[in-house]
């Protein structure tokens, strides 16, 4: 297996308020082998920033990964269109110039959990037609859209997504594998992992947990190595890829309220089935007890910028740790 390089997404040290080059140096002090800009960087625009960033990350052997991109042609709060092949030819020149293949889109929140929410149904359809007419953009520029695993469709979907596409791993559409954020999305992160694997490109590393509540589920962060997402059995099959995968760490505060307990709200999740429920309601009791017994805490956002420094740079050793066990058992 080709070695892990183990990073930061630079919104898990937002609160810093460091500029791209000096993200990058507290990437380097404190272990790092790479940031994820995941959403662009600040003066983005200007070529000589950008020239300074990638020969900073090359001086220091960091790699890059870059955002700036989105997937949903309109927006979700009153259907406007938006012009996302502009937005995206835009990242993908970024991206471009930096010598990178990949950008990473992010285009929505809680999309499904308004009562008027539109139908997913819709988002695949209006975004399949929109992705699909960008195919030549990412082509020609040898860059892949890789989607992020966010709040807005499960891999079930993502893949139904790419089939509408006709696209083919390897090609001009992949995943930004969130682990965490498959927990909100009411999919077992070990198995949405699995079903998604081909597409994988880039990663957000996160560690979170999932409790029952009066609503029905509510999911939050967690340092890494202290949650309940399954590291080691992920990124064994991570590493089964035949390309080299960096493993960018994203941390923050907050919680999620999932009103599972609503039938009409469940409706909205047609893929899941008894067997990934159990396994989700299994890993609710795995964090109840860690709660009750190893002191595992929902953070509020609130708190976090008093608290990401130390955080981040703790996940940083607890993710090479675990990166290099499993390079080591695959050895």
């Amino acid at each position: 297996m080709k070695p892990f390089r183990v990073g930061i997404d630079a919104y898990s040290i937002k609160p810093l308020g460091l500029e791209p080059l000096g993200i990058l140096d507290w990437a380097l002090r404190n272990g790092a082998e790479g940031v994820q800009f995941s959403e662009g960087a600040a003066a983005a625009d200007d070529p000589g920033r950008l020239r300074a960033i990638g020969e900073r990350a090359a001086e220091n052997r960091l790699y890059l990964e870059w955002g700036g991109a989105q997937h949903i042609p309109f927006d979700p709060r009153n259907g406007h269109p938006i012009d996302i092949a502009a937005v995206n030819r835009k990242a993908a020149e970024q991206a471009a110039s930096l010598g990178l293949t990949t950008v990473r889109s992010c285009s929505g929140g809680l999309l499904r959990w308004p009562k008027d929410a539109v139908p997913t149904e819709t988002y695949l359809r209006e975004m399949a037609a929109a992705l699909r007419s960008q195919r030549p953009l990412w082509t020609d520029f040898g860059i892949t859209l890789a989607l992020e695993i966010h709040f807005e469709f499960t891999t079930f979907e993502l893949v139904r997504l790419f089939e509408m596409c006709d696209a083919a791993p390897g090609g001009y559409l992949g995943i930004c594998l969130d682990t965490m954020n498959l927990l909100t999305m009411l999919e077992d992160p070990l198995a949405a992992a699995k079903r998604i694997l081909p597409w994988v490109v880039t990663t957000h590393i996160k560690d979170g947990g999932i409790i029952d509540s009066s609503e029905g589920f509510r999911t939050f962060t967690a340092e890494a190595g202290k949650g309940i997402v399954d590291f080691p059995r992920i990124l064994n099959t991570l590493s089964s890829l035949d390309r080299t995968l960096s493993l960018s760490i994203e941390d923050h505060g907050g919680d999620f309220s999932i009103p599972f307990n609503d039938p009409a709200f469940r409706a909205k999740f047609p893929d899941l089935n008894e067997g990934e429920l159990g396994s989700l309601r299994a890993l609710a009791e795995k964090t109840r007890r860690k709660m009750d017994q190893e002191g595992l805490a929902i953070l509020d956002r609130a708190a976090w910028p008093g608290l990401c420094e130390e955080r981040v740079a703790r996940d940083i050793r607890t993710v090479r740790k675990l990166a290099r066990e499993t390079e080591a058992e695959r050895a």
